[in-house]
């Protein structure tokens, strides 16, 4: 695929981040949703993929656009296309950290298409890759990770979701003698932060949401990174699921190449609000705001950090946040 599509992309998650960053900490996580998903979706119009979401809003009786199996793009070439176009609804809502607009490509037939359950997942950097077993205990994942990466056990920050499921790897993390920084929500920037360098994560670990998983891992093939995973189906219909998804185990350890095949494979990213991986939106006056994105490319190992500076007074009212397309 052309080079250039990953800074269409950007352009893409740069809408969707400028549309809802004005109702950080309102309160009111679905009208901010809305907007970045209506931003996302004009945004895709402009770009030269034929593109089918396979890791949208939900199924097409659920949602109004980007919902699964949805055809975007101008035309072009046949892909698969993930997006999230607000990871972290709540933290908007709150005017918490860590909420992104994130998208990621590859051709058609490349990203699981993973159902909306639980993932059990565990992802690090280049330095760490093959030292991960999602079958080993967490502490002998943190010692390998930590010899790895030229640390001692002390020095490793961990990235769990601060949820009742995972006290008993809190508490086996804290033993271990690990840092560890709990979220409340979305756990697809943590993962990639993992495997930056200069991000200040070691490693995520812990169970969320499958659809972001696989969000998370094509940024993770991207940095040379590695990931492992596992669903976790909680009754008959979700097992059922994975099994017409082709997983005759539906708990079977997916490995990084499960969830994103081949080399042809971008990501992008918008902080809406501060996070370890990027800055939030900022409105700086004059009808000014700045971005903070990422764009990714497998093929050559290229990262991209792009700061831009958007006109407001320029740009349609439903890339602004002030109302929704249409």
């Amino acid at each position: 695929m052309e080079r250039e599509l990953a800074l269409e992309l950007v352009r893409v998650t740069e809408a969707a981040a400028l549309a809802c960053a004005r109702w950080m900490g309102r309160g009111e996580k679905n009208k901010a949703d809305q907007l970045a998903v209506d931003a996302m979706r004009a945004g895709f119009d402009t770009v030269q993929i034929d593109g089918t979401v396979v890791i949208g809003e939900g199924e097409m009786d659920e949602a109004p656009m980007l919902y699964i199996g949805e055809r975007v793009g101008g035309g072009g070439e046949a892909v698969d296309v993930a997006v999230d176009p607000l990871e972290g609804t709540n933290l908007v809502a709150k005017g918490l950290n860590g909420s992104i607009a994130v998208v990621a490509v590859a051709p058609r037939g490349c990203l699981l298409h993973a159902p909306d359950m639980y993932m059990e997942k565990i992802a690090v950097g280049p330095e760490a890759k093959g030292c991960i077993d999602i079958t080993a205990s967490w502490t002998a994942n943190l010692r390998w990770v930590a010899r790895a990466k030229g640390k001692d056990v002390s020095d490793m920050t961990v990235v769990i979701l601060d949820r009742d499921r995972h006290q008993q790897m809190i508490q086996e993390c804290r033993e271990a003698g690990a840092r560890i920084k709990l979220i409340t929500d979305g756990d697809v920037a943590p993962a990639v932060a993992a495997a930056m360098g200069d991000s200040g994560v070691d490693i995520l670990m812990g169970i969320g949401g499958a659809p972001e998983g696989v969000l998370a891992a094509a940024a993770i093939k991207c940095l040379g990174g590695d990931m492992q995973a596992r669903l976790k189906p909680e009754n008959e219909q979700e097992t059922e699921r994975c099994k017409a998804m082709g997983l005759a185990d539906p708990t079977q350890v997916l490995r990084l190449e499960d969830l994103v095949k081949g080399e042809d494979v971008f990501f992008a990213a918008t902080g809406i609000t501060d996070g370890d991986l990027l800055r939030g939106v900022r409105y700086t006056g004059n009808h000014l705001a700045r971005t903070h994105s990422i764009a990714l490319r497998c093929r050559t190992g290229t990262i991209r950090l792009i700061e831009a500076a958007h006109r407001l007074d320029r740009k349609p009212a439903w890339v602004t946040g002030t109302q929704p397309r249409g």
